[in-house]
């Protein structure tokens, strides 16, 4: 099939995009390569399409099928997507990516290779032919270059080999692509994903959620639109959730699975019903995990994956839950996240929170027995403080002492209680004993950034103090604002102040934290107090966690300061700039099969920047060499300053030189 005919095929919806593929990742040094070997003639690979009744066939983008059969792209959607773009000067229908990475496409008839437009280099220059404007006006446009360099006396003797060229070009849209197609009644949806699976095998391969979403939107096809609206409601209010998160919360509430397998068969009233039903009690949870505990944006919210499971109980409770039942819930939710529970197997651990659930009659304590059995002792001890950076599983913990205790701030003694504050902007992590002054006496960066030499303040009051020791500004605070340092659970012993005892310190502030911790956890059990006693602790029996106890670690790395977290959040928006996914920071790396957590990483992308396509890809500032070792060894590829990651990006994602960049 020639490829103008593709393209018209595209505009009549005769060619379409299945639902289940996911959105356009090439750079522009792919659409630069197609372009070369479609100019020389080079084999460019055929395309792969499922010839399927146009009713009833999911497909992506907001164009009508044709009646009748329609092919839907299986293999060769990038391709036909750089080709529709540059020829036809936009997108197609189905697009779902940035166009940038095919617009501004040159030519440059002397040299014949291909470039992106880059002023600087090309506008003095008329050899630079601009791709789309020919391809748009066709032989008119070639007439009209061939008049212009004719006229010149500069290119009058090129005029032939300039002429052959563009017609080269030109020819592009007759070049003959080889379909080949997947027909028959057997051909069903769950078959086609697999054949596509197995097609790109080298690329992005589609999952469950994927298989489950396509099917979803095969019955209710306003169905992605309609959740990625919701979606961006919770991210306008501090929270980032995905599609496949969100789809596995419908998913419990319609099923009480964690499998979305259990999903396949529902209609598109059911699938409505779910998400209006699970949306309902995610907004719910979230109310109560940022009114009840603090913790108001997604940098403290332990994780999303216990949201499905708490979700499926409030279905289950129609949404009414009285004090007691509500408290417990949140101990529950916040003791999974510490422990992380859903970091190693998650969905076999969401499979059996699940059936906890549903063999008890939907009783909370059959969730907790379930925990208990997987961690061990839920009892908080001093040593799980004695971990370093934002990163850290008990980072959202301070957080949520703070926002919930008694803490008051530091420069005008008013309380951090969670319904007197906004969002993460309007409390700031302070040093207490200042990074400076540790440095300056040879501590280490781990020490520097202790969470117990943590806490939450005002901006107001972070400026106050800057680089001043504790043993000057703690004597002031006292005197203004007394009481204002214990409830932020300093140690009243005032040789402890003092920077020659900053170790002493540190433990004596594990120990009131620790203590904080249990008595906050306690007040959220009503008088039950048996899940923090550590003597029903049972022995583990869980396949997941072989050993009978899963021993809370200290995580090694992760962002240890403002200044290192700001150098990360430009580093992310960056790449949001070059319409690539922004990845995701202090990333949790943990066992697979116990769910410890192993290191922090300060920002990833686990499936590369262009998912499936490209490797995973960690950006790792001031770390030491065991965090490297571990980021290497779980298969990312690991970049420790700035400048190195955006070079990277630039000439092996954008394919952009430092001009274009």
């Amino acid at each position: 099939m020639k490829i103008s005919t593709i393209l018209d095929h595209i505009d009549s919806g005769h060619i379409a995009l299945p639902e289940f593929q996911r959105g356009y990742v090439w750079s522009r040094e792919q659409v630069r390569g197609l372009f070369h070997s479609l100019y020389r003639r080079h084999p460019v690979g055929g395309l792969l399409v499922w010839a399927t009744e146009a009713k009833g066939a999911a497909h992506r983008g907001e164009g009508s099928l044709a009646a009748g059969i329609v092919k839907l792209l299986l293999d060769g959607q990038q391709r036909v997507t750089s080709l529709y773009g540059v020829i036809r000067g936009r997108p197609p229908k189905f697009f779902d990516g940035n166009e940038s990475r095919f617009t501004g496409l040159r030519f440059h008839l002397e040299e014949e290779v291909f470039e992106f437009y880059q002023p600087v280099k090309m506008k003095d220059d008329p050899l630079w032919v601009d791709v789309t404007k020919l391809m748009q006006e066709g032989n008119d446009g070639l007439g009209a270059f061939i008049a212009k360099f004719s006229s010149s006396s500069e290119h009058a003797k090129k005029v032939g080999d300039f002429a052959g060229r563009l017609s080269n070009l030109l020819g592009i849209a007759d070049i003959e692509l080889h379909d080949e197609e997947v027909t028959g009644a057997d051909k069903t949806l769950d078959v086609v994903v697999d054949i596509f699976n197995r097609v790109n095998s080298g690329g992005t391969k589609l999952f469950q959620g994927d298989l489950a979403l396509a099917k979803v939107c095969a019955e209710w096809p306003d169905a992605r639109d309609i959740m990625k609206a919701k979606l961006r409601e919770w991210e306008e209010v501090g929270y980032e959730f995905t599609l496949n998160w969100l789809l596995r919360s419908v998913n419990t509430v319609l099923t009480g699975k964690a499998q979305f397998s259990y999903l396949h068969g529902r209609d598109s009233l059911d699938i409505q019903d779910g998400l209006q039903r699970a949306t309902k009690y995610i907004d719910d949870c979230l109310n109560m995990i940022a009114g009840r505990l603090g913790l108001d944006h997604k940098r403290v919210f332990f994780t999303g994956l216990a949201v499905p499971v708490m979700v499926r109980y409030l279905d289950q409770k129609q949404g009414t839950l009285d004090e007691k039942e509500r408290d417990k819930l949140l101990f529950w939710f916040a003791q999974a996240g510490m422990w992380g529970r859903y970091s190693g197997s998650t969905e076999t651990s969401l499979d059996r929170d699940l059936a906890a659930l549903e063999e008890s009659g939907g009783k909370l304590d059959a969730l907790l027995k379930e925990l208990q059995s997987w961690h061990g002792e839920l009892r908080i001890k001093p040593e799980h403080f004695e971990s370093s950076s934002l990163g850290s599983r008990f980072y959202p913990v301070l957080y949520m002492l703070t926002r919930v205790g008694r803490s008051r701030d530091w420069d005008n003694g008013l309380p951090l209680h969670a319904n007197l504050l906004g969002k993460k902007s309007q409390l700031e992590v302070h040093h207490i004993f200042p990074k400076a002054q540790l440095y300056k006496r040879e501590y280490r960066k781990q020490e520097v950034n202790a969470l117990a030499n943590y806490c939450f303040l005002t901006k107001g009051s972070n400026l106050s103090i800057l680089d001043c020791l504790p043993e000057k500004y703690f004597a002031g605070i006292e005197e203004r604002h007394p009481g204002a340092l214990a409830s932020q659970w300093i140690p009243d012993d005032h040789n402890l102040w003092k920077i020659e005892n900053y170790s002493d310190f540190l433990a004596a502030r594990r120990e009131l934290l620790a203590r904080e911790a249990n008595r906050q956890f306690a007040q959220l059990l009503h008088g039950d107090a048996d899940w923090l006693d550590t003597s029903v602790v049972e022995t583990v029996t869980d396949p997941i966690a072989e050993d009978t106890v899963v021993v809370a670690e200290v995580p090694l790395g992760g962002i240890s300061t403002e200044a290192e977290e700001g150098e990360i959040e430009a580093i992310n928006d960056w790449v949001g700039r070059q319409g690539l996914p922004q990845g995701q920071i202090s990333f949790d790396l943990s066992d697979e099969t116990t769910g410890t957590q192993l290191a922090v990483l300060d920002l990833v992308w686990p499936d590369g920047l262009q998912p499936g396509l490209s490797v995973p890809v960690a950006v790792l500032l001031n770390e030491p060499a065991e965090v490297l070792s571990m980021a290497s060894t779980a298969g990312y590829r690991c970049f420790t300053s700035a400048a190195a990651f955006r070079a990277y990006v630039n000439a092996e994602i954008l394919g952009a030189d430092a001009a274009a960049a």
